[in-house]
């Protein structure tokens, strides 16, 4: 359903793309839309996929005695995402053959293992929003790990931005961890050890796809194909592979059902944020995954009564500001242009975008904002 082959995208007059590549992402071309909207367009289906994905494994672990089986969920989802794998490659009619080494491939089911491995199981011994405190602080290590690995380097304005919505996440979920602390220190441990992972990951496969351009769908059959049998064989080796299935089986429809849900919402999710990697980078991807963390806490006002803070009010405003300081950063790095006019070009662009379209025949874009 995804695929980028040969991505080079340049904008011409008035948002128009020169088409120099095809991009599809779940059988639709998005070659013809501008980098703007092909990058909301992946923001969107983060949003809405990984809401669904949060949602449906809280609810998984609400089952009783769910938190011992957390690595055999994880088992059983890396089955569904490489059958949901094949089954795209079959529709799509592309061969199967993998352009990337076997040595790459293993790297990144192994931090694949361990980011939702070990994301999955803490979700069994800490609350909700105690788990987003730490996750929510991986921007910084994303932002480590691609100057190491793939040499980047960010400006201090896109430094700020990462502290800004990091600090802005961690104040605004320490509200909610503290209306139910559920803390304990084996969770402490597992989520720390998926964020160690998630540092690394995103800069692998966005190294790994740019250079050999291999597509998404690829990427998920391989490294979740791999990423099956190292987790089968840990499960073997802690004989804890046969006590997951008999628990399955007592509650086929809360483990098996609910599974196949949530795998198909994280399926899609993986698709999207590998292609907004492969396109944008590995510190955008994060950027937006981060802020779906805190729309997630916003939606659990309304789903569910909650007390309120001020608390909630300060760190929802630190996020804002590191969002805008980073759109800042990504383009006026070379234009140093004030306050006031940054706010009104951000008003024109949102203005644009979401008013009627009118055709101006060919005139040539004044405002030239957000091109991510």
């Amino acid at each position: 359903m995804s695929a980028s082959r040969n991505v080079t995208l340049q904008i011409g007059d008035e948002g128009t793309v020169s088409k120099s590549k095809q991009i599809v992402l779940f059988g639709i071309n998005l070659s013809k839309l501008t980098t703007t909207a092909q990058f909301l367009l992946y923001v969107v289906g983060v949003f809405v996929f990984y809401l669904i994905y949060g949602y449906l494994l809280e609810l998984i672990f609400t089952l009783e005695g769910m938190e011992a089986h957390g690595w055999y969920l994880t088992l059983v989802q890396f089955l569904y995402y490489a059958a949901f794998a094949v089954i795209q490659i079959l529709l799509t009619k592309r061969s199967i053959r993998k352009k990337i080494p076997w040595c790459t491939y293993f790297i990144i089911a192994f931090l694949t293992v361990g980011t939702m491995g070990f994301s999955n199981s803490s979700v069994g011994y800490l609350n909700y929003p105690t788990q987003v405190i730490f996750k929510s602080c991986k921007l910084i290590p994303v932002m480590i790990g691609s100057v190491i690995i793939l040499g980047k380097r960010y400006s201090p304005l896109e430094v700020i931005a990462c502290l800004c919505m990091s600090i802005g996440l961690i104040w605004f979920t320490l509200a909610d961890s503290t209306v139910q602390p559920e803390f304990q220190l084996i969770g402490v441990l597992l989520v720390s050890s998926a964020l160690l992972c998630d540092a690394i990951i995103g800069n692998v496969q966005e190294g790994a796809m740019k250079k050999y351009q291999e597509g998404t769908t690829h990427v998920v059959l391989y490294s979740y194909s791999l990423g099956f049998f190292i987790i089968l064989i840990g499960l073997l080796c802690t004989n804890k592979l046969f006590a997951g299935i008999s628990f399955a089986m007592e509650h086929p429809w809360e483990v098996y059902g609910r599974a196949s849900l949530f795998s198909l919402a994280g399926f899609c999710g993986v698709q999207v944020v590998l292609q907004l990697v492969s396109q944008f980078g590995a510190l955008v991807a994060v950027t937006v995954t981060t802020c779906r963390k805190a729309v997630t806490i916003c939606l659990s006002f309304f789903l569910f009564a909650k007390p309120f803070t001020l608390q909630y009010l300060w760190g929802g405003l630190l996020v804002v500001i590191g969002i805008y300081i980073s759109i800042y950063a990504k383009n006026f790095k070379d234009r140093p242009l004030s306050f006031i006019i940054t706010l009104q070009k951000l008003f024109i662009f949102i203005q644009r975008y979401f008013s009627p379209r009118i055709s101006h025949y060919g005139k040539k874009d004044s405002i030239g904002i957000l091109q991510v």
